[in-house]
């Protein structure tokens, strides 16, 4: 089946999924304005049972659309060590990547959670929740859903994932193993030490979670940055000293760390702190 008949099919079978969508025309569509479609009518469906077919086109699908956009094994990320002659202890565990988030073939990656912990439900928005969800496909939704279901009959009908914490669930059709939740400080008004501490929470629970479920290498996303709006600046100081700290002492649990990072700016944030590093 070329890839124009399995975006067809699959997304006629999430429009009869849909009892808003049933009737949606899109036959003169685009193929970008199909695949478009496709990923709204999944970002909006709410948890629910998935019949095996649904999920089989969701699958097909999804990983036609995951070679297309190329898969970045860990061999093709340089370290720090390689890219800035780094001095660090172990710059040769810890990387800097500019890139999509989605396409890495590591053990976890790290999304940016809210409180609900069920993804983006914002047709194509450009959050990292989204992005994740909609590569990883509906059966993330589903087991989020399941985690969140079991913690409100433990804690009450109104729990919300508090801040800081870190959950595991698997990748399904992204690259990685598994993904790592965590759901970020929300900066209201200016920032104090709570809230700092509350992302240092964030990347240390990450990290214990990867020692405790024997992940070897693990992509950090730019964690409270975006929506949640911490100042970039310090959340990449942050980042780096809880990062740094952690392998100290624990070095001989991780493969890798990589900090991943899209904006440009970001970046430059990042190379910045490794290049201060060698004139320390």
């Amino acid at each position: 089946m070329r890839g124009t008949e399995k975006t067809d099919i699959f997304l006629e079978k999430l429009k009869a999924d849909s009892a808003e969508y049933k009737k949606l025309k899109t036959k003169e569509y685009t193929l970008e304005e199909k695949k478009n479609a496709i990923r709204s009518l999944m970002n909006i469906r709410m948890p629910g049972e998935l019949s095996d077919k649904l999920v089989e086109l969701q699958d097909a699908y999804l990983q036609e659309e995951r070679s297309a956009k190329g898969i970045v094994k860990l061999t093709d990320i340089p370290t720090i060590k390689e890219t800035f002659s780094s001095k660090f202890s172990y710059a040769d565990k810890i990387s800097l990547w500019q890139g999509d988030i989605t396409r890495l073939e590591v053990g976890a990656i790290v999304n940016a959670a809210n409180s609900q912990m069920l993804g983006c439900f914002v047709p194509c928005h450009r959050c990292i929740d989204n992005a994740i969800h909609s590569a990883a496909g509906m059966l993330l939704r589903e087991e989020c859903s399941h985690i969140m279901r079991r913690r409100r009959m433990k804690y009450g009908r109104n729990y919300e994932e508090p801040t800081g914490t870190a959950t595991l669930t698997s990748g399904y059709n992204l690259p990685c193993t598994y993904v790592i939740h965590t759901v970020g400080p929300i900066v209201f008004d200016s920032l104090n030490g709570k809230l700092c501490q509350d992302l240092q929470d964030c990347y240390e629970n990450i990290l214990k979670c990867c020692v405790e479920n024997n992940i070897k290498s693990v992509a950090f996303c730019c964690i409270s940055t975006g929506e949640f709006r911490f100042p970039n600046d310090k959340a990449a100081e942050i980042a780096w000293k809880t990062v740094s700290a952690f392998m100290e002492k624990h070095s001989d649990c991780m493969e890798r760390v990589i900090f991943n990072v899209f904006k440009d700016s970001d970046l430059e944030l990042y190379e910045k702190i490794f290049n201060c590093q060698n004139e320390l």
